[in-house]
């Protein structure tokens, strides 16, 4: 009987853990780096969603007017330019290890090369976590692989299907 009520405490204790996080908010900083390739810029608006290996997730459409601080007038996303965008949304219950970058391909020049992301994730009283997204490739209708969205999944192996599936 004394295992099965330590078995409990713990559910018990897991559970307000997560239930606690979930309340809890984070601080995302997302650096985004553009190719150097000819024409790699765009205006169209770009977004990305970030996961964690249970599918968790936080969706953020348009990255400049998330947290697009940078100088006044910039212009994001542009031939070799390394934007920064910082914000706060809630805490996932696990380190994000999915990324999927999104393109509305609209704008002048929509093509974009993106080539990688980067995510520092901080909360009060813990350790900041990163987590690098190499993602080399055209977000766009006119380049191969004619597709305005990539996914990079750094996930462990065992659940790097299901996560897949849900994002």
């Amino acid at each position: 009987m004394a295992r099965h009520d330590i078995h409990l405490l713990s559910v018990l204790i897991a559970t307000i853990s997560v239930v606690a996080l979930a309340g809890q908010n984070c601080h995302y900083t997302i650096t985004v780096k553009t190719g150097s390739r000819h024409d790699s810029g765009t205006d169209s608006t770009i977004g990305v969603v970030l996961a964690d290996k249970s599918g968790n997730y936080i969706e953020i459409t348009d990255l400049v007017s998330w947290g697009g601080n940078m100088e006044p007038g910039r212009d994001y996303f542009e031939h070799d330019n390394l934007d920064i965008f910082t914000g706060t949304e809630r805490c996932l219950p696990n380190p994000i290890c999915l990324m999927t970058l999104s393109s509305d391909g609209t704008g002048n020049k929509p093509g974009w090369f993106a080539a990688y992301v980067d995510v520092m994730t901080t909360k009060t009283g813990s350790v900041s976590k990163h987590q690098h997204f190499p993602v080399d490739q055209w977000l766009a209708v006119t380049e191969p692989p004619y597709q305005l969205s990539a996914q990079r999944n750094n996930c462990p192996s065992e659940i790097k299907k299901s996560v897949y599936s849900i994002i």
